[in-house]
């Protein structure tokens, strides 16, 4: 069958079907990608979603809007993504000893981990940090242990340190702030990365601690804050990660990550600052997933989005203010603990789809952390898949190597299509804020896991080694073991701290506080003088409880 005896793909689906076909059986599949977009046999010219105009008028070039191909013109071709691990555990000796052991390893930034009592507002020693202190990040309960942290490690030549603080963002701010100072860093010269999207604790996490509109208030504090002192930090990372790990879809991971992100850039814009000012230093946070053409077309999708959301409806004239730099994480949900050895492979396909995806940063998962936190040797594996995509998969040579592929564009496209549509609807419901509240935040992504999970257990979606090909004798693998005496010396340490510090310089610091809070105006002045007090995070988090309350989900899901 020669081109010349066909004219478009409807013939040729006739002709195989009528021929080749019968002979040829296609797998009894679903042919979809894990979010449901359907798969076609063959993507052509056909299915080219642009304007007719060609390629070059309808994509774009990289580092011009709408940034579709990359927000830099050379992308990889100038400096690789930043290779950062998202690592941190017990105190904060054992995890600086971690980041420097990996920043020898090449490691170029790197996220901190932190316990769920940090992440919650609650010291080594109150009861509900019992048996949680050190397990799942590090104990972070004030000033001391920030300098601790940071002990020895070249602030100044690290590319980028990031963090998961997002109920405590601004407090965890203020604790690098007052550290550096300290230490005589020149805060100019570090590139701290907050994470500070509280709304997706409330829709797929669980660590908030004040109602939603107190959360963005305090989230736009931090952002305020930084437009106008730290231009050289991320004061955002409007995050999908963990919402695509709770069992969206793709396109909900998008519409929801960047309906959360309007909220904080509607209460900045509401203080008087230009969206010009301060959207060039947000970020997103999003998954690198294993179902490969979906993942690239994401990330590609994300950033026409955003760019024509700071352009045609923000109004942004500053080329920087509509790039959407993107860190990607590969996605834990992804690893299977069974025939743990396979998530290498696993990680190395996302890491490979966030590469030609072309994101800013990239941290790759352990094979490991299906178990417990990673070990070493399961860490510096993670980031060696990095340096090997890096430097010999012969991908980051040319910028957007998959852009104008038919199949690529058509997913892109529908993707871009999708998400507009969720973000229509949550408009209509009153923005993310209210769909926190009325719980279609929740329904949405209990349905969508509810599909997938039904995918699994019908093996319409096969899982190598979990529903499929399963091993009789499962492969052993070290595991890590933290140090079962950590939490007690934490507490021992918060409480010799409240008997050394200046206890009258505390209370006036925290009364300092609540006065400010209770005024609506930016605590993050207060709250760094709290911390150079060196008041506990408990403390700093009592106090702004007294005046803001805590959240409790009226919503039974």
């Amino acid at each position: 069958m020669s081109n010349a005896e066909l004219s478009n793909k409807s013939e040729w689906e006739e002709k195989i079907l009528s021929a080749g076909l019968k002979a040829e059986p296609e797998r009894k599949a679903s042919f979809a990608t894990i979010s449901g977009l359907p798969l076609e046999r063959l993507y052509t010219h056909e299915d080219w979603p642009g304007s007719g105009a060609g390629p070059e008028a309808d994509l774009g070039y990289p580092g011009a809007y709408p940034f579709t191909r990359g927000v830099s013109p050379t992308m990889y071709r100038s400096n690789f993504w930043v290779m950062g691990m998202y690592s941190g555990y017990g105190s904060a000796e054992e995890a600086n000893q971690r980041y420097r052991a990996l920043l020898e390893r090449g490691q170029t930034g790197f996220s901190i981990a932190l316990d769920l009592p940090t992440q919650c507002g609650y010291d080594a020693d109150q009861p509900m940090a019992a048996g949680e202190v050190g397990k799942v990040g590090v104990h972070i309960g004030s000033l001391a242990d920030m300098e601790r942290l940071f002990a020895g490690i070249p602030l100044e030549k690290v590319r980028q340190i990031r963090t998961t603080a997002n109920s405590i963002g601004p407090i965890i701010a203020a604790m690098y702030i007052a550290a550096f100072e300290k230490q005589g860093v020149n805060l100019a010269d570090t590139r701290m990365f907050i994470q500070n999207d509280v709304l997706k604790e409330y829709i797929a996490r669980g660590t908030y601690i004040f109602p939603p509109d107190t959360g963005v208030k305090l989230s736009a504090d931090l952002i305020e804050y930084c437009a106008h002192h730290l231009p050289g930090w991320t004061s955002l990372a409007m995050s999908g990660y963990h919402i695509r790990d709770s069992g969206s879809t793709a396109a909900q991971e998008l519409a929801f990550t960047f309906a959360n992100g309007l909220a904080y850039v509607d209460n900045v814009l509401q203080r008087g600052l230009s969206i010009d000012t301060f959207a060039p230093q947000l970020w997103t946070f999003l998954s690198a997933g294993v179902d490969f053409l979906e993942e690239v077309a994401k990330f590609r999708a994300a950033r026409r989005i955003w760019a024509r959301l700071m352009c045609e409806k923000y109004g942004a004239q500053n080329p920087e203010a509509m790039k959407l730099k993107i860190f990607a994480y590969t996605l834990g949900g992804n690893l299977v603990a069974q025939q743990p050895l396979n998530n290498i492979a696993r990680v190395a396909i996302e890491t490979l789809a966030a590469v030609l995806g072309g994101v800013q940063t990239i941290a790759t998962s352990s094979y490991d952390e299906a178990y417990s936190i990673p070990t070493e040797e399961a860490a510096t594996v993670a980031l060696r898949t990095q340096q090997i995509v890096a430097h010999e998969a012969g991908v980051t040579g040319t910028v957007d190597a998959l852009g104008g592929s038919y199949a690529i564009e058509s997913l892109t496209d529908k993707l871009e299509q999708d998400v507009q549509r969720y973000l229509d609807k949550i408009a209509v419901l009153g923005g993310a804020v209210r769909c926190i509240e009325n719980g279609f935040y929740h329904r949405e992504l209990g349905d969508a896991a509810y599909q997938y999970q039904r995918q699994i257990e019908t093996e319409e979606r096969i899982l190598v080694g979990l529903n499929a090909f399963q091993s009789q004798n499962e492969e052993k693998i070290p595991v890590f073991k933290g140090n079962p005496e950590m939490e007690q010396r934490q507490i021992e340490r918060v409480q010799a701290l409240r008997r050394q510090r200046d206890n009258a310089q505390v209370k006036q610091s925290l009364a300092g506080l609540v006065e400010v809070a209770r005024a609506n105006e930016n605590v993050m002045p207060a709250l760094i003088e709290s911390v150079k007090a060196y008041a506990t995070i408990g403390e700093i988090c009592e106090a702004l409880r007294g005046v803001y309350g805590t959240y409790r989900p009226s919503q039974v899901i």
